[in-house]
């Protein structure tokens, strides 16, 4: 009999306000959409139990306000986090162009021992708006940015299609695992 390892994984989600952030979380926790925007005030965080592999994995999955006037409140948040997913609208401009600016200040705060080696994946929210017609940011785009990065996972998604959203997650959790075990080495 194999021993089950419970391993908990602190997953933060960074973006501007209003891209989905809280709304990625809610479908993947729940399976829920709303469209009713409230903004998040600080920060506020779910928990789901997954299975990988062998490894009985529990995410806690940390969401914090877009706002840049909640932003002194990283350090505290950031500090222990295992995957970082940023967050922008493929809609808007300014919330891709900010991205670069989250990853910055996640690296800052967080201080990992090895900043090019800590997990981040990209998530470019709201494909499903107009049929796309009102997309401004395409997908080479992200897809250079996280080139850029180190080869950063990119996945577009939709919170209110569900659509790539269990992906998305999944691959964070992995992510933030295999980061975990070259840790333990």
């Amino acid at each position: 009999m194999s021993m089950r390892r419970r391993t908990l994984l602190k997953i933060i989600v960074l973006g501007d306000s209003g891209v989905g952030k809280t709304c990625l979380m809610n479908q993947y926790v729940h399976k829920k959409f709303s469209q009713q925007y409230k903004a998040t005030i600080g920060a506020d965080f779910v928990t789901k139990e997954l299975q990988i592999e062998d490894k009985l994995v529990t995410l806690q999955i940390w969401d914090t306000a877009g706002q840049e006037r909640f932003q002194s409140l990283g350090a505290a948040f950031y500090r222990g986090a295992d995957c970082c997913v940023l967050v922008y609208d493929v809609n808007v401009m300014k919330s891709f162009d900010t991205v670069e600016n989250w990853h910055e200040e996640f690296l800052k705060q967080a201080n990992p021992s090895d900043p090019r080696a800590f997990p981040f994946i990209l998530l470019g929210n709201k494909i499903d708006i107009d049929g796309g017609n009102s997309r401004v940011v395409s997908e080479k785009k992200a897809n250079d940015w996280c080139t850029s990065k180190g080869n950063i996972p990119y996945f577009e998604t939709s919170a209110k299609e569900d659509y790539n959203v269990d992906v998305a997650f999944l691959c964070s959790a992995k992510t933030a695992l295999a980061n975990e075990h070259d840790q333990d080495m």
